[in-house]
């Protein structure tokens, strides 16, 4: 994977600093090779996540564990987000002012992307507040797969899996049993696709590195910077000792089991299409498969700790760039806001991005900005996902300690 993933990124940047037209036309012919990759591991998804999550509640028999094993799940999730978003200001106060544009600059900028109706169209697809609750639980479950909105099939799941813990041993099992199955014959589907991982994750990187080039890099400068440093100090600095303390694993275990599923996430910008390497990790780690398939699917869905710093270095880079003043009550309202959209980005394209508009909105912030944004969005969601994938393990792997279980 690091070889494809390397072999992407020299083809990618030829092709961008030469504009050597065979190495171009190259780059964006491995398109549809990318786009086959992430439909094979996307395929298994929704099942996976359904079964996995099922056998997952269900095994551990008493729906008192089921609240338990939540609240720890919970609690590990909400407080690596917090520490993100804190890391997140500190980075952004240190290297934004790098990149302040110029007021004629700003005037352009404004002027360039405030007729986005493509941004005003992704904005309204963001749910919010009392929308956001009712459409946690689906009317209908099956549509919710169909249409891969994952939490509400989460919660649907959940609660079809904690009343079947309440049910007497045999019944259980015979739900159990087959959920199992289907989760070990998409684990083995998963396996044959990794087998291609080098060549997809070249596939996907190369065109993308191609269309942005060093421009891309150029352009985004401290903005660039403030996200990278973060997301190191939060996965060096929060995640990983998070790790050394909670279990027995040595660093280096940890990694080794992680590696695969930090790289896929760098490369495919998405903890759905990680989960299936995800759940492999864990079962090298030798995490159970109740706490793994609890625990993994669902920081798939809210679990976004990676782009909740992000968010935060995004909402003042972009009052930056349009010169709107931001204080601590900005700084406080923003710090809510991607907290509580961090429950959302999952659902939406451009998640990340486009579930910033209720902090743009609280901040005074234009709603251009996320056009902005989204045209330089490739490179940091390459890294916050990867934040958020070791963040799914890290959480894994310590809650599975609390449960009293020996990982190796």
């Amino acid at each position: 994977m690091a070889a494809g993933l390397i072999a992407g990124l020299v083809l990618g940047l030829l092709a961008a600093t030469t504009q050597q037209p065979l190495l171009v036309a190259g780059a964006r012919a491995l398109r549809p090779v990318g786009t086959l990759f992430l439909n094979l591991l996307s395929m298994v998804v929704i099942p996976l996540v359904a079964a996995a999550l099922f056998t997952g509640i269900a095994g551990l028999g008493d729906v008192r564990k089921v609240g338990r094993l939540g609240i720890r799940t919970l609690g590990f999730f909400w407080a690596t987000t917090l520490a993100a978003i804190l890391i997140g200001f500190a980075c952004a106060a240190l290297l934004l002012p790098l990149g302040t544009l110029s007021p004629d600059a700003q005037a352009g900028l404004r002027a360039a992307v405030a007729d986005s109706g493509a941004v005003r169209h992704a904005a309204e697809q963001v749910p919010l507040g009392a929308r956001f609750l009712i459409d946690l639980v689906p009317a209908n479950p099956l549509r919710a797969a169909v249409e891969g909105a994952l939490l509400p099939l989460v919660v649907a799941v959940t609660i079809f899996a904690a009343a079947a813990t309440t049910l007497p041993e045999a019944k259980r099992r015979a739900l159990t049993e087959p959920a199992e199955a289907i989760t070990e014959a998409l684990i083995r589907i998963v396996h044959w696709v990794l087998v291609l991982a080098p060549v997809g994750i070249f596939a996907l990187v190369a065109p993308a590195v191609a269309q942005f080039g060093w421009s891309l890099v150029r352009a985004m400068g401290a903005f660039l910077l403030a996200v990278i440093l973060g997301i190191t100090l939060f996965v060096g600095g929060v995640l990983l000792p998070a790790v050394v303390i909670g279990t027995r694993l040595s660093l280096r275990r940890f990694l080794s089991a992680s590696l695969d599923s930090m790289l896929m996430g760098f490369s495919t910008t998405s903890s759905l299409a990680t989960l299936p390497t995800m759940l492999a990790a864990a079962e090298d780690l030798k995490i159970s498969r109740t706490v793994a398939g609890f625990v993994l699917p669902l920081g798939a869905s809210i679990n976004r700790s990676g782009s909740a710093l992000f968010q935060v270095v995004a909402v003042l880079f972009a009052a930056r760039l349009y010169g709107v003043p931001f204080g601590p009550p900005q700084m406080v309202q923003t710090a809510v806001a991607v907290f509580l959209a961090s429950l959302t980005v999952a659902s939406v394209p451009t998640g990340s991005v486009v579930s910033l508009a209720p902090a743009f909105a609280a901040t005074g912030v234009p709603l251009a900005g996320l056009g902005v944004l989204m045209g330089l969005d490739r490179i940091p969601d390459m890294f916050r996902t990867m934040a958020n994938v070791t963040g799914h393990l890290a959480g894994a792997a310590v809650i599975a300690t609390g449960e009293g279980e020996t990982l190796e």
